[in-house]
C-alpha cells in the first residue's frame, strides 16, 4: 500500500464515521465501502461499513461485513453482538444465541450485550428487536 493509498483510505474511512455519526447511513455505506476497497484487512473499517449496512436494512451485508471483522479480529465483541442482531433479524434464533453469548461473556458489564441475550433467551418473537434497528453505540468507540 502506498502512503497515497493509506491516506485515501483513512479519509474515506472518516468521512464514512463522520457520515454515520451524523446519521447518514446511506451516504457513509459509500464512503466506508471504498475504505474497504483500499484496506480490506482492518478490522475498523469493516466494522464500521457492517454498522453502515445494518442502519440501512442490509442485515445480510451487515453480517458479512461483521463476519469478516470477527475474521480479522476474533476477540471483538462488538463484531459478535452486531452479528448476533443481524441472525436475529434473519429469523435464526440459535446462532443469534451464540454471537450473543460470546458478546456477553467478552463484555459481561455491558447492558445492549447482556439485554439482547436475555430477549432471545425470554420470547421466540425474532422480531423483539430494538426499535430502532440500529445496534447501540458501543461506548468504547466514542
Amino acid at each position: 500500500m502506498t502512503a497515497s493509498g493509506h491516506y485515501d483510505a483513512y479519509a474515506a474511512f472518516s468521512q464514512g464515521m463522520r457520515l454515520l455519526a451524523d446519521g447518514n447511513a446511506h451516504a457513509a455505506v459509500i464512503a466506508l465501502e471504498q475504505a474497504r476497497e483500499l484496506e480490506p484487512a482492518k478490522g475498523s473499517v469493516r466494522e464500521a461499513l457492517a454498522r453502515a449496512y445494518f442502519r440501512t436494512g442490509r442485515f445480510a451485508a451487515a453480517e458479512e461485513e461483521f463476519i469478516a471483522t470477527l475474521d480479522i479480529e476474533p476477540v471483538n465483541d462488538y463484531a459478535q453482538y452486531g452479528a448476533g442482531l443481524c441472525r436475529l433479524k434473519a429469523g435464526d434464533r440459535a446462532r443469534a444465541r451464540g454471537h450473543l453469548r460470546l458478546a456477553t461473556v467478552m463484555r459481561p458489564d455491558n447492558a445492549d450485550y447482556r439485554a439482547a441475550l436475555e430477549q432471545v433467551i425470554e420470547t421466540d418473537a425474532p422480531e423483539m428487536m430494538p426499535s430502532d434497528d440500529a445496534p447501540p453505540e458501543d461506548e468504547r468507540r466514542a
